[in-house]
């Protein structure tokens, strides 16, 4: 078993490597592997509770449109 199998998936979790601020694991629906999605930058602060950069941040990436759970689009439209 590899070290990805014990993951949990679909669960939002610190990325501690330094390239990204968080990871998800993802089974990829049309390979059926388990794929990691790293997303966000680390030096930058998430400024959600302000309602004008939420709005202007969704509408930016297209927050709702985005399906494909192998997107660092979509998981960061989530963790918004």
């Amino acid at each position: 078993m590899s070290d990805k199998e014990n993951k949990p998936l679909n669960k939002i979790i610190r990325d501690n490597t330094g390239s990204k601020k968080f990871k998800v694991f993802v089974k990829d629906q049309s390979t059926g592997n388990i794929k990691t999605v790293r997303f966000g930058d680390p030096n930058m602060k998430i400024k959600k509770s302000n309602p004008k950069r939420r709005k202007s941040f969704r509408a930016r990436h297209r927050c709702a449109t985005a399906k494909d759970k192998c997107t660092a689009r979509y998981w960061s439209c989530r963790k918004w």
